[in-house]
């Protein structure tokens, strides 16, 4: 009898063990692409508004697109709320690795459904293939209630929740990497791990 009940308990014991298995590979893998992305921003030096609004908790639902200019040497930062700005690197900012996501752009904000920090890859999931030739961006485009619209497809996307496509026949949300911010005027970083 003892045998039986040992060898009951093993089963359920490794049957709980590959459930969570399964549920932890499934929502990290669907989430979060592995496409590279490396940025650290830090705001308290740059003092830019157009990108802290994005990164303050206090105001879910505004978005900002950050992208770099390699040659000009700075960030250009676009917002759904129509601000647009332009910040020259620091010494700090000229000796980091840039990467931001599959075409020079990322999306950050808080979510007005989840109250989330996300950060976006600003090309269409549906429509932009990275091994094209030749490459073609197919960027999208954010109004101020947070939906994120391809230009190309006409799918829509919802960044106040998780990035999920609200249009008919839309089955993938918006490429998602890993972020952070310690406030409006603070540090952000945006990764792929």
């Amino acid at each position: 009898m003892g045998k039986r009940r040992f060898l009951q308990s093993y089963i359920r014991l490794l049957l709980l063990a590959g459930m969570l298995t399964a549920t932890m590979a499934c929502s990290d893998s669907e989430t979060y692409t592995r496409y590279p992305c490396h940025l650290v921003i830090d705001n308290s030096i740059h003092q830019n508004s157009t990108l802290g609004a994005a990164m303050n908790a206090m105001s879910p639902g505004v978005f900002c697109i950050i992208s770099s200019d390699e040659l000009k040497k700075q960030y250009a930062f676009t917002n759904n709320l129509g601000q647009e700005s332009r910040v020259n690197f620091t010494a700090v900012d000229l000796r980091t690795t840039r990467q931001l996501g599959m075409n020079n752009a990322v999306i950050v904000g808080f979510g007005t459904l989840t109250s989330e920090f996300m950060a976006y890859d600003r090309e269409c999931p549906m429509c932009y293939n990275p091994d094209a030739i030749p490459l073609k961006s197919r960027p999208l485009k954010i109004d101020g209630a947070g939906i994120a619209k391809c230009e190309t497809c006409g799918r829509l996307f919802d960044m106040n929740n998780y990035g999920i496509c609200t249009s008919e026949g839309g089955v993938k949300g918006m490429n998602r990497y890993h972020c952070s911010t310690t406030g409006p005027f603070g540090m952000l970083t945006v990764t792929n791990r």
